[in-house]
């Protein structure tokens, strides 16, 4: 592909390489470093000038870190005379910042898409968005993908005669009736309350899921506690078999390893817009599937100026 320069920051550089391969592209150059007064530097060490400059970077631990990282990257890109810049951002974890439920607190969400469209972004490139309005808070053009086709190319290996998809709550629903329909199984969702953020409720299960093999599915898994909440209620309804699924495999505070341990989780499948915890390796339950192939299209579908809806049609 001419004239498509792309860069990585020190997020998740794995990924940025795979999506190079995919692309039949080199992963430029980035220089990352830090001055004596605790201040980072970024300079882009390939040519940018009027070329279509991605830059690859999603916001993990510690994501103060990395969010300043991208900002610099765009500015750095702005000042080298970028033709158009577009951020690869395949994990946002300020979504969870997406509206004001106490009295005085930012909407980080909105704030942070308000920095990176002032530090140079033209578009942005997201994957699975904790929530639609989300995509609203940019004031530039945002792709917003999902992982549902990944996940299940994945589950059409077993038998899904008796499967029910079931979504933690019901702001994750849609998105668990659309896996379900892709797999061709029933959807049921918990009715959650959440108290504090690694304290949750879930009073009940809505839908059928007594004797049936249930997947759970969930946008992102930090602590895990919702899952853990969820699978009791799922026990007490005699459920055959359970699967944990979820597009950003954050797994904090020994979240995979809980998850893990319980005995009656076949198994955990997520995604790699995120790096796999360094524990992820001490499980054989964990599955990680890439998602390097679809941000690939993605952005060479942006770069020929083609449909990237499109290619959500083709499922």
């Amino acid at each position: 592909m001419r004239d498509v320069a792309v860069f990585s920051g020190s997020a998740h550089p794995d990924l940025a390489r795979e999506v190079c391969t995919h692309l039949g592209v080199p992963l430029s150059p980035t220089r990352i470093s830090r001055f004596a007064n605790d201040c980072l530097g970024v300079q882009l060490q390939a040519n940018c000038r009027e070329r279509d400059v991605f830059l690859v970077q999603p916001l993990v631990r510690p994501v103060q870190e990395h969010l300043v990282e991208l900002l610099l990257m765009c500015d750095a890109a702005r000042g080298a005379s970028a033709g158009r810049i577009t951020v690869v951002m395949p994990h946002y974890s300020y979504a969870r910042s997406d509206k004001k439920d106490a009295p005085r607190i930012s909407i980080g969400g909105r704030l942070v898409a308000d920095l990176l469209v002032a530090a140079g972004a033209s578009r942005v490139l997201a994957m699975t968005l904790h929530s639609p309005q989300v995509h609203g808070f940019f004031s530039v053009p945002v792709d917003h993908l999902n992982a549902l086709r990944e996940l299940a190319a994945h589950f059409r290996q077993y038998d899904l005669t008796h499967t029910t998809v079931v979504s933690p709550d019901l702001g994750n629903a849609k998105e668990a009736a659309a896996f379900a329909r892709l797999i061709g199984a029933r959807v049921a969702a918990g009715a959650k309350q959440r108290f504090a953020e690694d304290r949750v409720s879930i009073s009940s299960v809505i839908g059928d899921v007594g004797g049936r093999d249930v997947i759970v599915l969930d946008d992102e898994i930090a602590k895990g506690s919702t899952v853990l909440e969820l699978l009791g209620l799922l026990r007490a309804s005699g459920v055959r078999s359970v699967r944990v699924a979820c597009t950003h495999g954050l797994f904090a505070a020994g979240a995979l390893k809980r998850l893990s341990e319980q005995p009656d989780v076949l198994e955990i499948v997520c995604t790699n817009t995120v790096p796999v915890p360094a524990d992820g390796e001490g499980t054989d339950k964990l599955r990680v599937l890439s998602i390097a192939p679809a941000l690939a299209e993605a952005v060479r579908r942006i770069h020929n100026g083609e449909s990237v809806s499109a290619l959500f049609e083709q499922s």
